[in-house]
C-alpha cells in the first residue's frame, strides 16, 4: 500500500495519502489546507483519488476538501455528527484569527464498522467520540495502522474543551475502540509524531 503524509496549514495537520499499488485508487485523509499541495503529492505518486475522509468537522482538518474534491471529482466521508460543522469552518476559523473555507457536505456518513475499500485495500472505522461527537479513527489491519484523528496522540489525547467535547466520552472511547487493538498498531495522529498501540497504553499519562 502507497502511504504518504503531508504536514498542512498553520495548526500542523497531518493529511494522509494512501493508495492502491494494483490499480492506483487512493484516498485522502484530513485535507485540512494547502490543497495545490496534497492534489500534485497525490497525483506524483500515481494515485487517482476517489474519496477524502474527515476523522472529525474541526475546520483545520477540512479546509482543502473543496478544491480536492472538485478537482478529482471524489466523494467525501465524514460521520454524520460532525457534518453541521463543515459549513462554519469559515467562521470558526475567523474567530482564532485564522483563514478557513467551508466545505461541501458528505455523499457518505461514516458509521462505526463501515469499511472504506480503495483498490484491493481497506479500512475500518471506528466512532470514538470525544473529541467530538463524530470523530472517528481509521484502522488498517493488514498494515497495522491506526490513523487516530484528535482522538489520540503521542503521549496524549484530543482536546474536551470544545464544543460538542466529552473527557470521559474519550477515554472511554480510547480504552473500547483503541486499547484493544494490538500492542505493535502504529497510530498516526491528526497533529504530531506517530506512536504506537502498546506506548500509549503503558505510558500515557492520561490512563
Amino acid at each position: 500500500m502507497i502511504f504518504k503524509s503531508l504536514v498542512v496549514g498553520p495548526l500542523g495537520v497531518n493529511c494522509f495519502i494512501l493508495g492502491c499499488e494494483t490499480t492506483g485508487e487512493g484516498i485522502i485523509i484530513d485535507a485540512g489546507d494547502d490543497a495545490s499541495r496534497i492534489i500534485d503529492t497525490a497525483e506524483g505518486l500515481g494515485l487517482t483519488i476517489s474519496q477524502v475522509v474527515n476523522t472529525h468537522g474541526h475546520f483545520d482538518h477540512v479546509g482543502a476538501n473543496r478544491a480536492i474534491l472538485d478537482h478529482f471529482k471524489a466523494q467525501l466521508l465524514i460521520h454524520e455528527a460532525d457534518s453541521p460543522m463543515l459549513a462554519r469552518a469559515a467562521d470558526v476559523a475567523r474567530a482564532y484569527g485564522l483563514q478557513g473555507e467551508n466545505s461541501p457536505q458528505p455523499e457518505k456518513f461514516l458509521t462505526d464498522g463501515m469499511e472504506i475499500v480503495f483498490g484491493t485495500c481497506r479500512m475500518t472505522v471506528l466512532h470514538t467520540p470525544g473529541h467530538t461527537p463524530g470523530g472517528c479513527c481509521l484502522y488498517l489491519a493488514e498494515e497495522k495502522t491506526v490513523i487516530t484523528g484528535d482522538t489520540l496522540f503521542a503521549d496524549s489525547i484530543g482536546r474536551t474543551d470544545l464544543p460538542g467535547g466529552s473527557h470521559e466520552q474519550l477515554l472511554e472511547s480510547i480504552r473500547t475502540k483503541l486499547f484493544t487493538l494490538p500492542d505493535d498498531v502504529t497510530a498516526y495522529p491528526g497533529h504530531g509524531p506517530e506512536t504506537t498501540i502498546g506506548h500509549e497504553k503503558r505510558h500515557n499519562p492520561y490512563f
